[in-house]
């Protein structure tokens, strides 16, 4: 147990910490909707995406408030026993506040049981965390009913416009240059906001290793570390490739093809990759087909591994998954003759394809097109576009359908669905 004394005096040197933090550029977060619901509010994602930030910029909506960050080595030894010591400090430090920040809650086993103690006593809660599993596991399991969830990534194009501080709503020729001169830099540094605002590559690597060291091999006890660090090696250079359990670990020589599907887990469970699943009416060959694995973050892809201009493509398709999966869509690809690169979904319900390449010519043109046909077709879906780096089009088949070829710039600019009707 930690001394009354001490533990007041880091609360009071935390608070202070956290209230002079710069609240930074606005996130796409309705502000509103989540400070006006009792239910607790849980920001997940990746180590330094801006989580705090974010608690910072919800805690500009009160007067007063609790804060604590378990991320820290004088909590080391905390204990799920030492939070009724908290609230007695936390009372006497600031009495009679109802709203709580709680930054990297996971770091204390059994914390859920106290978040509902106090949660079913009225107090309105935001916390952090950086593991998916583990939030979601103790959250569906404790706290069913009681929370609304924050799946936070880098930066949205939108949001890296409004750091730099570029108006897109009305797009002069000027304007114009300046925007695609800002998407050429989020398609190859990412949006990752303190590597944006201080241009120090060692950032993204540092976070990487702090994400495989610290997240996942200290904390699972992993003993293969050359391997499993080759493997997601290999993953962030082929990003956006098939490859099966089987082929990775061949690859890399691994023991088995178990032991990459854990590792796997693990870095999805830290939000560092995302496996895209063969779309297939049977789930059990969904889970059996080749997967293709996608990356958190361009910008921390290239830092971290052996990048060309062949990798043009790829980096804008990343891209387009990242704002999929940003937006709340349910995602697979498709392939049986030809191959499309997204099917959305919605609770069960397939709402249009999409297909991604860097420049639709006369040599791809066809296979693009074919892929994104086939699918729509087998699928039953009658809404599909193909996002380009820069191409306008509309394409036109001989039985009626119509094709929207967009610039990804401007895709992600739009309201989701404007092209999709």
């Amino acid at each position: 147990m930690i001394p009354d004394k001490q533990l007041e005096d880091l609360i009071i040197d935390q608070k202070a910490t956290f209230l002079s933090r710069d609240p930074g550029t606005k996130r796409s977060v309705n502000f509103e909707r989540y400070c006006l619901h009792a239910q607790i509010v849980v920001i997940s994602g990746i180590r330094r995406s801006g989580k705090s930030t974010l608690m910072r910029q919800f805690a500009c909506r009160y007067d007063d408030f609790y804060y604590i960050n378990f991320d820290d080595e004088r909590l080391f030894d905390f204990e799920l026993a030492d939070f009724s010591q908290l609230m007695i400090v936390f009372n006497k430090v600031h009495p009679g506040v109802r709203v709580m920040f709680i930054d990297e809650i996971q770091m204390v086993s059994g914390w859920e049981r106290f978040i509902r103690r106090i949660h079913d006593e009225g107090y309105k809660i935001f916390l952090t965390g950086s593991n998916a599993r583990l939030l979601g596991t103790e959250l569906s399991t404790h706290l069913t009913g009681r929370y609304a969830k924050i799946e936070l990534y880098p930066f949205a194009f939108t949001e890296l416009l409004a750091f730099r501080q570029i108006d897109h709503r009305e797009l002069t020729v000027k304007k114009k240059a300046e925007l695609l001169g800002a998407f050429d830099d989020y398609l190859k540094n990412g949006g990752f906001p303190e590597f944006l605002k201080y241009r120090d590559t060692e950032f993204l690597k540092r976070t990487y290793d702090d994400i495989l060291f610290r997240d996942i091999i200290t904390r699972f006890g992993i003993r293969e570390t050359k391997a499993f660090r080759q493997l997601v090696n290999y993953i962030f250079s082929n990003l956006t490739k098939e490859a099966s359990y089987h082929s990775l670990k061949t690859a890399v020589h691994l023991r088995s093809p178990m032991s990459v599907r854990t590792y796997i887990g693990y870095l999805d469970e830290s939000y560092l990759i995302f496996e895209l699943l063969k779309y297939d009416r049977s789930l059990k060959k969904q889970y059996a087909n080749p997967k293709k694995i996608y990356v958190i973050d361009n910008g921390m892809r290239n830092a971290v591994s052996f990048c060309s201009s062949a990798d043009s493509g790829r980096l804008l398709k990343n891209l387009v998954f990242i704002e999929l999966r940003r937006r709340g869509t349910g995602l697979f690809y498709y392939r049986r003759k030809h191959e499309c690169d997204f099917i959305l979904e919605d609770h069960g319900v397939l709402l249009s394809a999409i297909q991604v390449c860097f420049d639709l010519n006369d040599e791809n043109r066809e296979r693009e097109v074919n892929g994104l046909l086939e699918s729509m077709k087998d699928l039953g879906i009658d809404r599909g576009m193909i996002l380009t780096y820069n191409q306008d089009d509309v394409i036109r088949t001989d039985e009626g359908v119509e094709i929207f070829v967009v610039p990804v710039w401007r895709w992600l600019l739009e309201e989701p669905g404007r092209h999709q009707r």
